[in-house]
């Protein structure tokens, strides 16, 4: 398959599925006018290898429909791999992180990530909280996704992990309206708020956007 075939079946894959370059893009951790660029200008030449693979696991296609070899029929099935961080996010009193080197990783479908958030995968990992301030929702143990992609600069009502004093905490973040100040809440009821606190006081490590539990 030459460049323009490659390029063809890609805009044919993106129409078809109703997808788009920028999101697309993001997905593969480049610029978000890079999958555009390379199907209307055809820069560059051809896709590299692994993007290639990205996109083709992300359509769930074989790597032969976008250029790529034989590569046998589990080629469908590669994931992208978000690394577990060894650190702890205190939904408490707060908790000291340690050295944030990884400790595994976790596997995930990229269909299922790109719909979870438009950051690239490189913008994600996996930490542990430890605490019971955002029970019921996350409880002690419970591990969470962090979008660093999705920080300060989009901050809205959600969920959170912070840094403060260097002190990781997951928290929910109350944004007020009228005056854009805010607030620090927990879900459990026997912590208290704390409000009115200006943005520029926290220093935001990311959005949570999943959590898995282990059920007893």
């Amino acid at each position: 398959m030459d460049s323009l075939e490659q390029r063809q079946a890609l805009e044919t894959l993106i129409r078809e599925r109703g997808d788009d370059y920028q999101s697309l893009s993001r997905l593969l951790g480049r610029n978000v006018a890079y999958v555009q660029q390379f199907i209307k200008r055809g820069v560059p030449r051809k896709l590299s290898e692994g993007d290639r693979r990205t996109l083709a696991t992300y359509f769930g296609v074989d790597e032969r429909d976008l250029g790529g070899p034989d590569l046998g029929p589990n080629v469908v099935n590669r994931m992208i791999s978000i690394p577990i961080l060894d650190v702890s996010a205190s939904a408490g009193p707060g908790a000291v992180p340690d050295l944030e080197t990884s400790r595994g990783s976790m596997e995930f479908d990229p269909r299922w990530v790109k719909r979870l958030t438009a950051s690239s995968p490189d913008k994600l990992s996996i930490i542990q909280v430890r605490g019971d301030s955002m029970a019921p929702t996350i409880c002690d143990g419970d591990e969470v996704m962090v979008d660093t992609g999705d920080g300060v600069g989009r901050l809205r009502d959600g969920i959170y992990v912070l840094r403060i004093d260097d002190v990781l905490m997951a928290k929910r973040l109350g944004v007020r309206p009228s005056d854009r100040t805010i607030s620090i809440l927990s879900d459990n009821p026997a912590y208290p708020p704390y409000d009115n606190l200006d943005r520029q006081s926290l220093h935001v490590i990311g959005r949570v956007r999943w959590f898995g539990r282990i059920v007893q």
